[in-house]
């Protein structure tokens, strides 16, 4: 790792949540944390993806330092005193929560990201019981894209938390999503509006990988069922021979 290879000679000591923790010049907060062995909520951060702090769920309290930073962009600093849990946090932690959930449909049981609901999971973290907001799902009328062979696309359950463009722009490179409109009206789409096929979609499935909630459906996985093991293997898509699990 490029790390291993750097040396000692950037490395940096910071104490997390009462416990000096090493890490090195370059590396964020969350990014020393996780190597720790701490879990800082996120939907928005991925391994795979650059740092975008958009979904607020990190977010760390630093001694001398004002406001609530989010983890995931946070440069890990030599004697930085960080605290990734209080009550103040896990308060504004469930407000967040609570504002992802009252725009998604509360279809739990019959949904098939049901158990594997990145969403779901931090719901039960934060301790989420009640929604005070009317629960109106954004793009509710907006009908399932269909159109590809392999996934589908349910608006309604999108968080627009951009993983899905940023795999398409970053990993693949083929920048067919994109996010249209602001605020409360943004939505993902595909190349100029239109069906998935009828975009630069290549049908990688990066998108549908890194979705943490039901928006992005691998179909071909639902006609098989769940699978019970995982295999390392080799796409065969072209030539780069990039590695991926697959489930069997």
């Amino acid at each position: 790792m490029l790390l291993e290879v750097r040396g000692m000679t950037d490395a940096i000591t910071l104490s997390i949540d009462g416990q000096d923790m090493q890490g090195h010049q370059g590396q964020t907060v969350m990014e020393v944390a996780r190597e720790n062995g701490i879990s800082i909520p996120s939907l928005c951060d991925s391994p795979h993806l650059k740092s975008f702090g958009s979904c607020r769920l990190c977010i760390i309290e630093i001694d001398g330092q004002a406001g609530t930073p989010s983890s995931c962009t946070t440069p890990a600093l030599e004697g930085m005193d960080v605290h990734t849990t209080s009550e103040r946090l896990w308060d504004l932690r469930r407000g967040i929560t609570e504002l992802y959930v009252s725009e998604h449909p509360l279809d739990c049981l019959t949904c098939t990201a049901n158990g594997d609901c990145e969403l779901q999971d931090i719901a039960g973290e934060v301790g989420l019981r009640d929604i005070r907001f009317d629960n109106t799902p954004d793009c509710e009328d907006v009908p399932i894209d269909r159109s590809n062979p392999f996934f589908s696309f349910d608006a309604s359950k999108c968080i627009v938390c951009s993983r899905c463009v940023r795999a398409c722009d970053d990993i693949q490179t083929t920048h067919a999503l994109s996010i249209d409109g602001r605020g409360f009206f943004s939505r993902i789409i595909a190349g100029a509006d239109v069906p998935f096929m009828a975009s630069d979609c290549v049908s990688c499935g990066a998108c549908v990988d890194e979705c943490p909630v039901g928006a992005l459906e691998d179909t071909v996985e639902r006609s098989f069922g769940v699978p019970d093991k995982w295999v390392r293997t080799t796409c065969a898509f072209c030539g780069v021979g990039c590695q991926f699990d697959a489930g069997t």
